[in-house]
């Protein structure tokens, strides 16, 4: 493990770690916010999954996430949105390849030597992280708008792993949208059955729903009706009667701006769970 930085905020820790993946195949860079109960008994954790073209430090400089997390007694782990390195392939697109990992193990050559996020996001990362800090094995799971669909995907065919689930502008039915339909027929081929156990909606209508799921949607955002299609995701929680709901927000977009006004929400919404 190689610290790249840390600082004190809000009586706790913001690390930047660096460590080498077995699933990934290369390095991968993180951020840790260690609450100041860490530095006392372990503490639960978040893990927040980011979207397209982002890294660890965008929701760890931008959301305010650690005001609350830090008086709520939660950790914060912050993963990159897909493998790097110059041996990782890679394509100049800003919704697909480095930066746009989808969350999702790739079947396709030359993808799936390195794309494998799935796996990392749920078996390799706790692993390793838990083993480095003070955390229990109680973790929560939330992302946005690429990582919305991560932390959804990820988290309903896990209930066992997650005690709950949000998203901020996820991505919820990429089986029938343009940024999943390109990532998912590069990924894992041509055969769209296969893409279903990568879409929210898809594996809700098929297996319902167990662990609690808040979804916050702005109104003014501007991939709301080609890309991130809510209104699907709310006819399944219909029909399977489970334990979700979707807030909308009037004149809200997609950035980090309208994820810094409903951080706090999400934050508390996970800790009657965690807690």
């Amino acid at each position: 493990m190689e610290i790249v930085s840390e600082v004190r905020t809000f009586g706790g820790r913001q690390i930047r770690l660096k460590h080498r993946s077995s699933t990934l195949n290369c390095d991968m860079q993180l951020s840790v916010f260690l609450p100041p109960q860490a530095e006392h008994h372990a503490v639960p954790s978040l893990y927040f999954l980011s979207g397209l073209t982002c890294t660890d430090e965008n929701f760890s400089t931008k959301a305010g996430a650690q005001r609350v997390a830090a008086q709520l007694g939660i950790a914060l782990i912050i993963p990159d949105t897909s493998p790097r390195g110059d041996e990782v392939p890679d394509e100049d697109r800003y919704d697909f390849g480095k930066g746009a990992g989808f969350y999702l193990n790739a079947t396709e050559t030359p993808w799936k030597q390195h794309y494998q996020m799935y796996d990392y996001i749920l078996d390799e990362l706790p692993k390793w992280v838990e083993a480095q800090f003070p955390l229990t094995d109680k973790r929560s799971i939330a992302g946005h708008s690429m990582g919305g669909h991560g932390a959804l995907v990820i988290g309903v065919r896990n209930p066992e792993r997650y005690q709950s689930i949000s998203a901020f502008s996820p991505i919820t039915h990429p089986t029938q949208c343009p940024w999943g339909e390109y990532a998912f027929t590069q990924y894992l081929g041509g055969n769209r059955d296969a893409w279903k156990d990568y879409d929210a909606v898809e594996l809700i209508k098929a297996y319902g729903q167990v662990r609690p799921i808040r979804v916050d949607q702005g109104l003014a955002d501007n991939f709301l009706e080609e890309q991130l299609k809510p209104e699907t995701l709310q006819a399944v929680f219909d029909e399977t009667d489970g334990p979700g709901a979707i807030y909308l927000h009037e004149g809200y977009d997609h950035s980090y701006y309208f994820i810094s006004s409903f951080i706090e929400e999400q934050l508390r919404f996970h800790a009657h769970y965690l807690l």
